[in-house]
């Protein structure tokens, strides 16, 4: 496998482009969208097609996040920690970055550390499908990330009221001295992801071939947006 640089993380904002299926990666593949920072290659989401991603990753010009999410935090359902873990290091190689949830930390401390050897950027993420938790329970998400080694905490909430981005945008601009990714899903999720990424948050995620979520930008869009609003 052809190894991918580490991205320069201190560069923020970053847009990252998420594929969840075979024909993303080859979209991908073939030409990957002016704007884009990195490309996510969501591993649980194509548990079953290893060998396209064998085939396809290594013809990605663009670094690469490898994500192999557990189930409870949006990730595809079936799919055990263990071969979580196990795609995780079988791509590891061609990874630039690799993201890891906060809560899958004790199971996978040796892929994490693996991460860490390699110099690639280990990132730690947390996800609320039901709400924004308060503004002390996401701190204390963060702190509990960057004690695990986290190179980038990602931090993703339901918005159900303004108040809710007002709690993100407190939590980011709070944390300005470390890589830290906030973004909100549901009826705000869009303009928080402006909002945010103009706050500083470090990764800021669309989509290339399907959304997952409410909330999200396609990659490309998200990317000119940001180039309009953005100094």
């Amino acid at each position: 496998m052809k190894r991918k640089k580490k991205p320069a993380m201190s560069r923020a904002p970053l847009v990252v482009a998420t594929v969840h299926t075979p024909r993303g990666l080859r979209q991908a593949a073939r030409s990957v969208p002016k704007g884009i920072d990195l490309v996510e290659i969501r591993l649980d989401c194509l548990a079953r097609h290893s060998e396209i991603v064998s085939e396809f990753g290594p013809l990605i010009r663009c670094p690469l996040l490898f994500t192999a999410r557990h189930p409870r935090e949006g990730g595809a359902s079936g799919v055990p920690a263990g071969h979580r873990r196990f795609v995780l290091e079988q791509f590891l190689p061609l990874a630039s970055a690799v993201d890891v949830e906060l809560r899958s930390v004790p199971d996978m401390r040796d892929t994490t550390s693996a991460v860490r050897r390699a110099g690639k950027t280990l990132v730690l993420s947390f996800h609320d499908f039901g709400r924004t938790p308060p503004l002390a329970d996401l701190r204390a998400k963060v702190a509990s990330a960057r004690r695990a080694g986290a190179d980038v905490v990602k931090i993703a909430s339901t918005l159900r009221s303004a108040r809710d981005l007002a709690t993100l945008l407190l939590l980011q601009t709070s944390h300005p001295q470390i890589g830290l990714a906030t973004m909100g899903m549901g009826p705000l999720g869009r303009v928080s992801r402006l909002v945010l990424a103009a706050a500083g948050s470090h990764l800021n995620y669309g989509y290339l071939d399907r959304a997952q979520v409410e909330g999200q930008w396609e990659a490309p869009v998200l990317a000119a947006r940001l180039g309009e609003v953005l100094p």
